[in-house]
C-alpha cells in the first residue's frame, strides 16, 4: 500500500485511517510562530458522510487509498435522485443530493462527469474545471458601480445553483465558473 503524509493532503485527496477511507474536504498549512507546524483539516467520512476536523503533524503518515474513477453523463433529476449513465456501458446509477454534495450547484443535464467511489460506494461527483452556465436572475446592474471589479451581487444559475457575480453581468448572460472555488470567471 502506498503512504501519503499529511503535509501532502489536498482537497479531494483520499486516506485511510483507522481502517476507514476519509476525503480531504478542506485544509490549511499552519506555522506558528512557535511550536510545531500543522495541517488543521476538515475530512469526510466516504462511506457514512459524516464530516470532521482534525490537526495533523505534518509528518503523520496514513495509507493512501484506492479510487476507482469513472466517466459518466449526467442524464436527469427525479425524486431526489440524480441519474447518470456509464459513457461505455450505458448503465446507470442514481445518487441522493447528500452523495453529489456542492457539486450540485454547478451540475448541468448531458455534462460529462467522473464519479468517484471506493469499494463500489460513490463518494464524489468530479465535475469538469469549468462549467459555462445561463444566469436565470440577476438584479440588473447599477449604473457607475461597473468600474470596481470586486463588488458582487447574487445570481440564479440556469440548473437553480447561485454564485456571484460582477455587476455588469444581467439576466440571460452565459458565464464560465471554475467549480474548484465556485467563482465567476468570464462572461462568454
Amino acid at each position: 500500500m502506498a503512504m501519503i503524509t499529511a503535509g501532502d493532503f489536498r482537497k479531494g485527496v483520499v486516506f485511510e485511517m483507522d481502517g476507514k477511507p476519509y476525503t480531504v474536504v478542506d485544509f490549511q498549512h499552519v506555522k506558528p510562530g512557535k511550536g510545531a507546524a500543522f495541517v488543521r483539516t476538515k475530512y469526510k467520512d466516504v462511506i457514512s458522510g459524516s464530516v470532521r476536523e482534525e490537526s495533523f503533524n505534518p509528518s503523520a503518515k496514513f495509507e493512501a487509498v484506492e479510487i476507482e474513477k469513472k466517466e459518466m453523463q449526467y442524464l436527469y433529476e427525479d425524486g431526489g435522485l440524480y441519474y447518470f449513465m456509464d459513457n461505455e456501458t450505458y448503465e446507470q446509477t442514481s445518487l441522493n443530493e447528500s452523495d453529489l454534495g456542492d457539486s450540485l450547484r454547478f451540475l448541468k443535464e448531458n455534462m460529462n462527469v467522473k464519479l468517484a467511489s471506493y469499494k463500489g460506494k460513490v463518494f464524489a461527483v468530479e465535475l469538469p474545471n469549468f462549467v459555462e452556465m445561463e444566469i436565470k436572475y440577476t438584479e440588473p446592474g447599477f449604473g457607475g458601480n461597473t468600474s470596481s471589479s470586486n463588488v458582487t451581487k447574487p445570481a440564479t444559475l440556469e440548473n437553480g445553483g447561485e454564485v456571484r457575480v460582477p455587476l455588469f453581468i444581467n439576466t440571460g448572460d452565459v458565464i464560465r465558473i471554475d467549480t474548484r472555488t465556485g467563482e465567476y470567471m468570464e462572461r462568454v
